[in-house]
Protein backbone atom coordinates (compact mmCIF):
# COMPACT_ATOMS: atom_id res chain seq x y z
CA UNK A 1 0.00 0.00 0.00
CA UNK A 2 1.20 3.62 -1.21
CA UNK A 3 1.48 6.20 1.30
CA UNK A 4 0.26 9.93 0.52
CA UNK A 5 -0.17 13.07 2.65
CA UNK A 6 -2.74 15.17 1.99
CA UNK A 7 -2.32 18.90 3.21
CA UNK A 8 -5.54 20.42 3.70
CA UNK A 9 -6.68 24.05 4.75
CA UNK A 10 -8.58 27.19 4.24
CA UNK A 11 -7.22 29.08 1.60
CA UNK A 12 -3.46 29.17 0.22
CA UNK A 13 -1.90 27.54 3.39
CA UNK A 14 -1.23 23.90 1.99
CA UNK A 15 0.04 25.50 -1.32
CA UNK A 16 2.62 27.67 0.47
CA UNK A 17 3.47 25.22 3.12
CA UNK A 18 4.47 22.54 0.60
CA UNK A 19 6.51 25.13 -1.31
CA UNK A 20 8.44 25.60 1.62
CA UNK A 21 8.53 21.66 2.15
CA UNK A 22 9.96 21.67 -1.23
CA UNK A 23 12.68 24.60 -0.47
CA UNK A 24 13.83 22.03 2.03
CA UNK A 25 13.32 18.51 1.17
CA UNK A 26 13.53 18.74 -2.51
CA UNK A 27 10.42 18.20 -5.09
CA UNK A 28 7.64 16.39 -3.08
CA UNK A 29 6.54 13.16 -4.10
CA UNK A 30 2.95 11.95 -2.91
CA UNK A 31 1.82 15.27 -1.38
CA UNK A 32 -1.27 16.54 -3.02
CA UNK A 33 -3.03 20.21 -1.32
CA UNK A 34 -6.39 21.01 -0.73
CA UNK A 35 -6.89 24.76 -0.86
CA UNK A 36 -9.80 24.97 0.94
CA UNK A 37 -12.58 28.13 -0.48
CA UNK A 38 -10.49 30.11 -3.09
CA UNK A 39 -12.84 29.21 -5.81
CA UNK A 40 -16.44 30.08 -5.87
CA UNK A 41 -17.84 27.04 -6.68
CA UNK A 42 -15.34 24.82 -3.94
CA UNK A 43 -17.51 22.06 -2.40
CA UNK A 44 -15.26 20.70 0.34
CA UNK A 45 -17.60 17.56 0.86
CA UNK A 46 -17.04 16.68 -2.65
CA UNK A 47 -13.45 17.12 -2.97
CA UNK A 48 -12.73 15.14 0.03
CA UNK A 49 -15.06 12.22 -1.07
CA UNK A 50 -13.37 12.19 -4.72
CA UNK A 51 -9.98 11.94 -3.02
CA UNK A 52 -11.11 9.21 -0.25
CA UNK A 53 -12.65 7.53 -3.00
CA UNK A 54 -9.72 7.33 -5.62
CA UNK A 55 -7.43 6.73 -2.53
CA UNK A 56 -8.69 3.30 -1.12
CA UNK A 57 -5.74 1.10 -2.22
CA UNK A 58 -3.52 4.31 -0.47
CA UNK A 59 -2.92 4.77 3.44
CA UNK A 60 -3.32 8.61 3.56
CA UNK A 61 -1.96 10.89 6.03
CA UNK A 62 -4.06 13.50 6.04
CA UNK A 63 -2.67 17.14 8.10
CA UNK A 64 -5.08 19.72 8.51
CA UNK A 65 -4.47 23.49 9.58
CA UNK A 66 -7.15 24.09 12.66
CA UNK A 67 -8.77 21.45 15.13
CA UNK A 68 -12.39 21.66 14.76
CA UNK A 69 -12.25 24.09 12.12
CA UNK A 70 -14.32 22.65 8.62
CA UNK A 71 -11.60 21.10 6.59
CA UNK A 72 -10.65 19.03 9.49
CA UNK A 73 -14.25 17.55 10.20
CA UNK A 74 -15.28 17.36 6.90
CA UNK A 75 -12.24 14.97 6.94
CA UNK A 76 -12.68 13.70 10.35
CA UNK A 77 -15.94 11.50 8.93
CA UNK A 78 -13.51 9.31 7.51
CA UNK A 79 -11.06 8.47 10.62
CA UNK A 80 -12.31 5.03 11.32
CA UNK A 81 -11.28 3.98 7.76
CA UNK A 82 -8.27 2.06 8.48
CA UNK A 83 -6.27 3.63 5.51
CA UNK A 84 -7.19 7.48 6.73
CA UNK A 85 -4.86 8.94 9.80
CA UNK A 86 -5.83 12.80 10.15
CA UNK A 87 -3.90 15.17 11.62
CA UNK A 88 -4.28 18.76 12.82
CA UNK A 89 -2.34 21.93 13.56
CA UNK A 90 -0.17 21.64 10.37
CA UNK A 91 3.48 23.72 10.60
CA UNK A 92 6.54 23.15 8.74
CA UNK A 93 8.55 21.19 11.19
CA UNK A 94 5.80 18.63 11.77
CA UNK A 95 5.54 18.04 7.77
CA UNK A 96 9.14 18.05 7.37
CA UNK A 97 9.66 15.23 10.15
CA UNK A 98 6.58 13.05 8.39
CA UNK A 99 7.71 13.94 4.90
CA UNK A 100 11.54 12.71 5.49
CA UNK A 101 10.22 9.22 7.25
CA UNK A 102 6.81 8.30 5.74
CA UNK A 103 8.50 5.61 3.62
CA UNK A 104 10.81 4.02 6.01
CA UNK A 105 8.95 3.49 9.02
CA UNK A 106 6.96 0.38 9.51
CA UNK A 107 4.73 1.78 12.26
CA UNK A 108 3.18 4.93 10.77
CA UNK A 109 0.94 5.75 14.05
CA UNK A 110 4.34 5.95 16.02
CA UNK A 111 5.40 8.64 13.75
CA UNK A 112 2.95 10.69 13.89
CA UNK A 113 2.58 10.31 17.85
CA UNK A 114 6.35 11.34 17.78
CA UNK A 115 6.54 13.83 15.27
CA UNK A 116 3.74 15.88 16.98
CA UNK A 117 5.63 15.65 20.09
CA UNK A 118 9.15 17.04 18.70
CA UNK A 119 6.53 19.87 16.81
CA UNK A 120 5.03 20.27 20.11
CA UNK A 121 8.43 21.16 21.16
CA UNK A 122 9.62 23.43 18.54
CA UNK A 123 7.22 25.88 19.67
CA UNK A 124 8.61 28.35 21.52
CA UNK A 125 8.00 31.93 22.79
CA UNK A 126 11.85 33.56 22.43
CA UNK A 127 11.68 36.40 24.44
CA UNK A 128 11.13 33.83 27.24
CA UNK A 129 14.05 32.27 26.14
CA UNK A 130 16.64 35.36 25.88
CA UNK A 131 15.27 36.26 29.03
CA UNK A 132 16.11 33.07 30.91
CA UNK A 133 19.41 32.88 28.88
CA UNK A 134 20.11 36.32 30.27
CA UNK A 135 19.63 35.49 33.93
CA UNK A 136 21.10 32.42 34.00
CA UNK A 137 24.66 34.53 32.99
CA UNK A 138 24.49 36.22 35.64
Amino acid sequence: MARKIILATHGNFAEGIRTSLELICGKSVNVEVICAYMKEDFDLSQTIETIIFENQKNELLVITDIFGGSVNNEFFKYVEQPNVHLVSGLNLSLLIELYTQLETTSDLEKLIRQAISTSKETIQYCNALKAKEEEEEF
